[in-house]
């Protein structure tokens, strides 16, 4: 399938379904052109964002591998004031539930895109608590190993 118009632009059917069906697919290579080249991932276990095209991409090829059973299971679609200028921008709630080395997660996708349909903003909320620790170490153990974050030093 084309998703790209006569002019190289990508188009804007419905950005939050081409996602869920690239993750569904668990084809990375899918996503690039589906992520603005500044995207931000705000994760539940990190304050800072993860910031950029490249290394929000690193972080969703240790995800698809972290994650086991996963499914999204609703979606909503609306708008949401997410600048600085508040300015409202389309934007998608994907809702799953997957397991991580045992943990079932209930979680939600906020996905906030550009006026091409791009996914600009990203932000992950997680529940329960005991899940997001876990899916937070194995996160980071995957993160480290693709070397997208240093190793942290070992505690004597």
């Amino acid at each position: 399938m084309n998703t790209h118009d006569d002019e190289g632009h990508l188009r804007v059917e419905d950005p939050a379904a081409r996602f869920r069906a690239a993750i569904e697919r668990r084809e990375l290579a899918a996503l690039e052109e589906l992520f603005t080249e500044d995207i931000r991932f705000h994760s539940p276990v990190t304050f800072a964002p993860f910031e950029g095209r490249p290394m929000v991409l690193g972080l969703f090829g240790v995800l698809l591998r972290t994650f086991e059973d996963f499914r999204y299971v609703g979606d909503f679609e609306g708008t949401a004031r997410t600048g600085s200028d508040g300015d409202e921008t389309p934007s998608a709630v994907l809702i799953f539930r997957a397991t991580v080395r045992g943990r079932e997660i209930h979680g939600m996708d906020l996905l906030h895109f550009d006026q091409r349909g791009r996914i600009r903003e990203f932000t992950v909320m997680v529940r329960p608590r005991s899940a997001v620790e876990v899916l937070g170490q194995a996160v980071l153990d995957g993160l480290t190993a693709d070397g997208l974050v240093p190793a942290r030093p070992a505690t004597p």
